[in-house]
C-alpha cells in the first residue's frame, strides 16, 4: 500500500493499485443507493481527490453522519479510473478512519465565497480555501528558488540578527527591545537609562541585515541574508507591513553595473521557476484574480530591463502631460504612481532607475563624482512599481564620515561598520528584495497582508 499526499494521487497514473491518503474534507455528498461522495483535500494540490465510500466499509453507517465539510480522515481504497468528468482518478474506500469532527454549522468556511477582509478574520483557517492554499504553495516555491539562485552561483547564506542596536536605514521608525517595566523605567536627564535594561543600551527589532551582510561579504564572499525585518511605520496601505520577509544580497569587488546585471537575472530566474513549479496555482490566480498575470510576468522575463538614470526619469516624468496625485520635481522621490507611469504606460517593460539624488538615500551608499547623486538603483515592474532597492556602498572612510553626520547620525554608533572601510576596504554592492513585493506580483492580490501568512500591520498582531 502507498501513502499518497492528494497531488501525488492525481497525478499517478498506477491505477488499481492500493493507496493510503489522509486530508480534509471539502465536500460531501450522498446518494440515495447508500453511497458518499467525500472531496477530499490536504493542502498539496488545487484539485480535490474525490473518494467513494459504501456500506462495505466498516464502521461507515456509524460514522456518516459525522462526516462533514472540514473534518479530517484517512482513507485506504484502491486507486480507479474515474468515468466521471473532469477528474482522471478516484479512490473506492476499503476502510475509513476519522480524525476529527467540525460542526457543520459552526464551521466558518462554508461552500460559499468568502471576502478577503473576512478570511484576515480567520487567518488559522484560510489557509484550507483555494485561493490561500495557491498563495502559500507559491510562497514557498519562491521561497526555493531564491535559494537557489544564490547557492547555485556560490552564495554564502548569512543569519543576520533579529536584535539590533543600529538603524541600517536610519529612519527611527524601529521597534525596541525591553526588559524594562514601562511604567517603572529609571530616567537620567529626562532619558531612559539603558544601562539597566537586558541588552545594557538601546536594541530595536532589524529593519534590514544589510549591514551585518556587507561584514560577511568583505570577509568571506559573495553572501545573502533571507529574513524576517520589521519597520514601525503607523502605516495601513495595501502595501506596507509592520513584519515582512526580506533577501538581502551583498558582493565584493561588484560596482553599480555588476549590481544591476544580478539583480535583473535575479528577478528573471525566481519568476521563471515559480512558473515552472507551480502550473495549477499559477493559472488559477490568472483566471480568478487578475487576468494580467501570466502576461505581466511573460512581460518581466523576456524582456531586457531598460536602464535609465533618476534625472531622465524626472524629466519624462515632468513633461509626459500626465496629472499625479504627486508632483514630480528633481530631488523628491518617486511615488509608486510615477514607477507604474513609466514600467507600464511609457516604456511597457522593467526599468532599473539609478543615481540618485544624494539627500533622499541613505548614508551609506556611495557618492558620485558629481557630488549630487549616489550610486542608487530601484528595479522597478509593471503592476507593482518598486520591487528591488539597492545600491554600490560607499567604500571611502572620509566619505562615509561625512554622509553619517550629514543623515544624523553619531558614527561611534556604528563602529564596527565604520571599521570594515579602515581594513581592507574595496568597492562593493548589494540589494534588497521584499519577498512580499514579489508575491503581490506572482499572484495579483491587491493587498500585501494576502500574501503573508500572518499579516502584521497597526493594531493587530492576532495568531
Amino acid at each position: 500500500m502507498q501513502r499518497l499526499k492528494v497531488a501525488q494521487a492525481l497525478k499517478s497514473t498506477s491505477v488499481g493499485i492500493e493507496v493510503d491518503v489522509r486530508g480534509w474534507i471539502r465536500t460531501k455528498r450522498e446518494s440515495k443507493q447508500g453511497f458518499a461522495f467525500l472531496e477530499l483535500n490536504d493542502g498539496s494540490s488545487m484539485g480535490n481527490l474525490q473518494v467513494i465510500v459504501d456500506g462495505s466499509v466498516p464502521g461507515f453507517a456509524d460514522i456518516n453522519k459525522q462526516l462533514t465539510t472540514g473534518s479530517s480522515v484517512r482513507v485506504t481504497g484502491e486507486l480507479k479510473e474515474s468515468p466521471a468528468a473532469g477528474q482522471r482518478v478516484e479512490v473506492h474506500a476499503k476502510t475509513l478512519e476519522l480524525y476529527g469532527t467540525a460542526d457543520a454549522e459552526k464551521f466558518p468556511l462554508q461552500k460559499k465565497r468568502h471576502s478577503f477582509e473576512f478570511l484576515r478574520e480567520i487567518a488559522h483557517l484560510r489557509p484550507r480555501t483555494n485561493t490561500f492554499g495557491a498563495i502559500f504553495r507559491v510562497r514557498n516555491a519562491l521561497s526555493r528558488a531564491i535559494h537557489n539562485f544564490f547557492q547555485s552561483r556560490g552564495f554564502l547564506y548569512v543569519h543576520s540578527p533579529i536584535i539590533t542596536t543600529s538603524d541600517a536605514e536610519g529612519a527611527g521608525a524601529m521597534f525596541h527591545v525591553t526588559t524594562l517595566d514601562m511604567v517603572k523605567r529609571k530616567l537620567v536627564d529626562g532619558q531612559v537609562d539603558y544601562t539597566e535594561d537586558f541588552f545594557g543600551k538601546k536594541a530595536s527589532l532589524t529593519v534590514s541585515g544589510q549591514l551585518e551582510g556587507e561584514i560577511f561579504a568583505t570577509s568571506l564572499g559573495d553572501c545573502y541574508t533571507f529574513g524576517p525585518t520589521f519597520r514601525a511605520e503607523n502605516s495601513n496601505t495595501t502595501r506596507h507591513l509592520a513584519e515582512f520577509w526580506m533577501i538581502e544580497p551583498e558582493m565584493p569587488f561588484y560596482d553599480l553595473q555588476d549590481n544591476m546585471n544580478l539583480a535583473e537575472s535575479f528577478i528573471r530566474e525566481i519568476l521563471t521557476e515559480v512558473l515552472a513549479a507551480c502550473p495549477e496555482d499559477m493559472a488559477f490566480f490568472n483566471e480568478r484574480i487578475d487576468n494580467t498575470v501570466m502576461a505581466t510576468l511573460r512581460n518581466i522575463i523576456d524582456n531586457d530591463f531598460l536602464r535609465l538614470s533618476y534625472t531622465e526619469a524626472v524629466e519624462i516624468l515632468m513633461t509626459c502631460g500626465e496629472k499625479f496625485d504627486y508632483p514630480v520635481e528633481w530631488g523628491t522621490d518617486l511615488q509608486s504612481e510615477h514607477e507604474r507611469y513609466l514600467t507600464e504606460k511609457k516604456f511597457g517593460k522593467p526599468i532599473i532607475l539609478y543615481d540618485y539624488p544624494r539627500q533622499i538615500k541613505s548614508f551609506y551608499m556611495r557618492v558620485n563624482e558629481d557630488g549630487k547623486t549616489v550610486r542608487a538603483m530601484d528595479v522597478l515592474v509593471p503592476r507593482v512599481g518598486e520591487i528591488i532597492g539597492g545600491s554600490q556602498r560607499e567604500e571611502r572612510l572620509d566619505v562615509l564620515l561625512e554622509r553619517m553626520q550629514e543623515c544624523g547620525l553619531n558614527p561611534e554608533d556604528y563602529w564596527w561598520y565604520v571599521d570594515l572601510r579602515r581594513y581592507g576596504s574595496v568597492p562593493h554592492s548589494g540589494f534588497g528584495l521584499g519577498l512580499e513585493r514579489v508575491m503581490l506580483l506572482l499572484t495579483g492580490m491587491a493587498n500585501i497582508r494576502d500574501v503573508i501568512p500572518f499579516p502584521r500591520t497597526p493594531k493587530n498582531a492576532d495568531f
